[in-house]
């Protein structure tokens, strides 16, 4: 398993797994870290865990000001409060999904489902390679700026994804295959 993969993993969804303790806003310790994750098979060390941090073209992780703790950004799904402060989108956001799951989408909206929040791109490539992960990809438009006018926040991770909640059906539409160069 990729070291990014391993550390999403364990920081986003079972750091019990190996015996690691979290905060409650996500935070790990970088030395118990690497102890559990050496314990458990997973050789692991300081540099090789920076250089994940520093050149994740997602950067999924952050470090603290410290230098001895990490964390993922975002996608958590264990509770963790990411002390994130509520910002409004000021233009359409973008959602990258599978065609096969369009349909129920239009119907029940995005869900969180397991995870926090719903993900949302401020850029149409980035949500069409999101979708591309599932199968053919369709980008879904998010009327972000009429949303959070009746009342839905916003947040925005450390890297910049956006975060909402869920998004109901009535705030989605299909971006037209034309529109994508734009």
């Amino acid at each position: 398993m990729k070291v990014s993969r391993f550390l999403s993993y364990v920081l986003r969804h079972e750091p019990e797994s190996i015996g690691l303790s979290l905060d409650c806003e996500g935070w790990a310790d970088l030395d118990e870290l690497i102890e559990c994750s050496v314990r458990h098979g997973k050789k692991l060390d300081r540099r090789t865990i920076l250089n994940v941090i520093a050149n994740s073209d997602k950067q999924r992780f952050s470090i603290d000001e410290s230098g001895t703790r990490m964390r993922a950004n975002q996608g958590h799904s264990i509770p963790v409060d990411l002390r994130l402060k509520p910002r409004q989108p000021h233009g359409s956001l973008f959602h990258g999904t599978a065609a096969r799951f369009v349909e129920s989408v239009f119907q029940d909206g995005l869900q969180a489902q397991s995870r926090q929040h719903v993900h949302l791109s401020s850029d149409k490539t980035t949500a069409n390679d999101v979708g591309r992960r599932h199968g053919k990809p369709v980008v879904l438009v998010v009327d972000a700026p009429a949303m959070a006018e009746a009342g839905h926040e916003f947040y925005v991770s450390d890297n910049g994804v956006w975060l909402v909640a869920e998004v109901p059906p009535q705030y989605l539409s299909v971006l037209d295959e034309g529109e994508f160069g734009r």
